[in-house]
């Protein structure tokens, strides 16, 4: 496997969207349905009809949810576009150079899930209770940026199933550690449907909620501290009140998917949503 470049180990800053130095590839390579959160049909490789044709920006983005495109609003690549725009590629965008284009648009996906992958292992690390298991992840961390680097033919050919299938195993055993600290009966609910479930002053301190339905969900004033809720889906939940300190693996995009207030107590790495 070709490697593009020598690398240290990904910053965080390395695992946010920067939208400026990317070339749009969400609002490209992506498809979506006509829907609640979309509000048109678009193809894979398409370019949605809001992209500006003189540059690579949003021409609604101010409006997105207002326009019917609050999908847009909550999608996160987690610094998957900037690498592959200016790493994979060198800069090369699919206007200037189509023939490059359909193969950008198919490592864009392959690279989003590893660089999700990035992310949790990167919260993992700094999490004290995991700390047994440090050093097998710091070597998937490793490993899994590896593959962020190569070229984009290997890229192409990446099983992220089975990479996401390893390194969950070791990322659900480090939620195990630093949960199993949590005094009293912790419940496992992972990959419980709970639509619509009525949670409101929940206890779920330490919980298990890998994977869980909760759309909208009532989590009004819940204890939700150190529960793990990696790939939890939290669209329209009502965390208004909920307590959501130390909670394990909660990316900003199911923040932005799900309601909340002034009094929603967040992890310091993470923002209050601009429409709560």
């Amino acid at each position: 496997m070709a490697l593009v470049t020598p690398h240290a180990l990904p910053e965080p800053a390395d695992l946010r969207a920067d939208c400026a130095n990317c070339f749009a590839l969400c609002c490209v390579a992506l498809p979506f349905a006509a829907s609640a959160d979309f509000a048109v049909d678009k193809a894979a490789g398409q370019p949605c009809g809001n992209l500006r044709a003189d540059d690579f920006r949003c021409g609604i983005h101010p409006r997105l949810r207002g326009e019917g495109f609050a999908g847009c609003t909550v999608f996160d690549c987690f610094g998957a576009g900037q690498k592959v725009s200016r790493l994979t590629f060198g800069g090369r965008d699919w206007r200037r150079d189509p023939k490059a284009a359909r193969r950008m648009f198919e490592v864009f996906p392959v690279m989003r899930g590893l660089h999700e992958l990035l992310r949790y292992l990167t919260e993992a690390l700094a999490l004290p209770g995991a700390r047994p298991l440090h050093g097998d992840l710091r070597r998937a961390l490793r490993a899994t940026d590896r593959l962020t680097r190569a070229d984009a033919e290997a890229l192409a050919a990446v099983d992220v199933a089975a990479v996401r299938q390893d390194v969950n195993a070791l990322l659900s055993r480090a939620s195990e550690l630093v949960r199993e600290k949590v005094p009293g009966r912790r419940r496992n609910h992972r990959g419980a449907d709970l639509i619509g479930a009525r949670l409101a002053g929940a206890n779920l301190r330490g919980a298990n909620l890998r994977g869980a339905r909760l759309v909208a969900a009532d989590l009004r004033k819940a204890d939700l501290r150190t529960a793990d809720v990696t790939g939890a889906d939290l669209r329209d939940a009502d965390l208004r009140g909920a307590d959501l300190t130390g909670v394990l693996f909660l990316t900003q995009s199911q923040l932005d998917a799900a309601r909340g207030d002034g009094a929603t107590k967040l992890p310091g790495t993470l923002t209050r949503p601009a429409h709560w």
